[in-house]
């Protein structure tokens, strides 16, 4: 692809990572609303993790009914483009999180439930589009780093949500006069409310871009086309399984390190390790967008992504330190010797990295065998070991999504985007 080309696009993969970081943060809000219910409504843990059943199997139910109506009818996102879908979703996205405002005026937690369903409809609409998009916007051969990079921001978005969406739910909508004091459902109606407007806003912002539309000119037979390449049968189970994964150390991290065998800690303080957790999503991310795209030698490389993992580890460790009492801002870091586990398993993840080779097949392989490891010293371990591996799979499950989607879509043509909506069904695995 020549340079102008190339310089042409990347506006567009400018504003498509605006999206992909609005998706990661109202995603992880997900960790906060589960405290925040389980305390407002007084709900056992089986209740409260409705949260993400109703959130994940939006993806299920909204993929299935979009590879119907593609096998049936034809692709809806090859018939209007690839920037429609994305309008489109963005404002369901907006419309889910507007449903919000009379659930808590309701107080009613199946409306609360209903409203995240709607609005991981929109998410899901959004991934269907979005995601074959950032891979096909440039080369085929950097079409993994460029993913890696729009996930990286997604990730930044992950780690941000929790400490934005708490900040905005416990001290900007309402005013605790203790600091175990339940907020009220109001707070977080406002909250979302807010975010419903910023989802708007980027609709309008995508829906006046110049990003190409992209719709493919070749016929797409009606049928279960899509399912006859073997690398997407396969990418469906691999995202179903890793999907599970990383969504089960997110949910239960705050409650794992709260285990008297691990730290002990109260909820409020193990909330601030869920930046450690998916900005680790990131660094992997943004080191994977390096690792994989040929704009820099080998020594280039690697200068980067070394600066890339300390650099973001630096940035996660100031954010984490902020908190507030009696309405002023202190800053209180770690300890080094608190953090210098997770320093060791940046170093790991380099040493990942290269023994990946820039392959993304090969990549996968080699940091699935490094979460399963992280896991067993979580399960089988206790303390700082137990408490640092469970966070610290979150560096390794980072290239996971862009790798795997990637390698699943690769030489599909005209059924990429069906294929693309059995991909995102198979996030259902995050609900189970």
């Amino acid at each position: 692809m020549n340079d102008e080309l190339q310089k042409s696009y990347r506006g567009p993969f400018v504003l498509l990572t605006l999206l992909f970081f609005m998706w990661g943060f109202i995603t992880v809000m997900n960790d906060v609303l589960i405290g925040a219910f389980k305390g407002i409504f007084q709900l056992t843990t089986f209740e409260s993790s409705l949260v993400q059943a109703a959130f994940f199997s939006a993806f299920f139910v909204l993929s299935l009914i979009y590879f119907i109506v593609s096998s049936r009818w034809g692709d809806p996102i090859n018939r209007i483009g690839y920037k429609n879908g994305m309008v489109i979703g963005l404002l369901i996205c907006g419309l889910g999180c507007g449903l919000f405002y009379p659930a808590a005026q309701m107080e009613a937690y199946g409306f609360f439930l209903f409203a995240l369903f709607v609005l991981a409809g929109g998410v899901t609409i959004l991934q269907i589009a979005a995601n074959p998009y950032a891979a096909i916007l440039g080369s085929p051969k950097t079409a993994s780093s460029r993913l890696n990079l729009s996930q990286g921001f997604n990730s930044l978005g992950t780690t941000l949500g929790p400490l934005v969406g708490a900040f905005l739910i416990y001290r900007i909508f309402f005013q605790p006069e203790s600091i175990n004091q339940v907020p009220d459902p109001t707070a977080v109606g406002s909250t979302y409310l807010v975010y419903g407007f910023i989802f708007v806003f980027c609709a309008i912002l995508v829906w006046l871009s110049n990003m190409p539309a992209f719709r493919n000119q070749e016929k797409v037979e009606n049928g279960l086309g899509a399912l006859k390449f073997r690398n997407l049968r396969l990418g469906i189970i691999a995202i179903f399984l890793y999907v599970g994964a990383e969504v089960a150390c997110g949910s239960f991290l705050v409650q794992f390190l709260g285990e008297s065998n691990v730290s002990g800690m109260p909820r409020a303080e193990a909330n601030k390790f869920l930046a450690y957790f998916w900005g680790g999503l990131m660094i992997g991310r943004l080191m994977g967008a390096v690792s994989l795209g040929n704009m820099l030698q080998k020594g280039g490389k690697a200068a980067l992504m070394i600066g890339i993992s300390f650099g973001t580890f630096l940035f996660i460790y100031l954010i984490t330190g902020f908190n507030t009492h009696d309405g002023t801002f202190q800053w209180t870091g770690l300890a080094f010797g608190e953090t210098a586990l997770f320093l060791g398993l940046l170093v790991l993840n380099y040493g990942a990295f290269l023994l990946g080779r820039s392959n993304a097949a090969r990549s996968v392989l080699v940091f699935s065998i490094a979460v399963i490891l992280l896991l067993m010293v979580a399960v089988f371990g206790s303390g700082q070991w137990a408490f640092w591996a469970v966070i610290g799979t979150g560096l390794f499950h980072s290239i996971m999504w862009s790798n795997i989607f990637t390698l699943a879509i690769k030489d599909l043509g005209k059924y990429t985007s069906q294929g693309s909506s059995l991909l995102i069904m198979a996030i259902v695995g995050g609900a189970v």
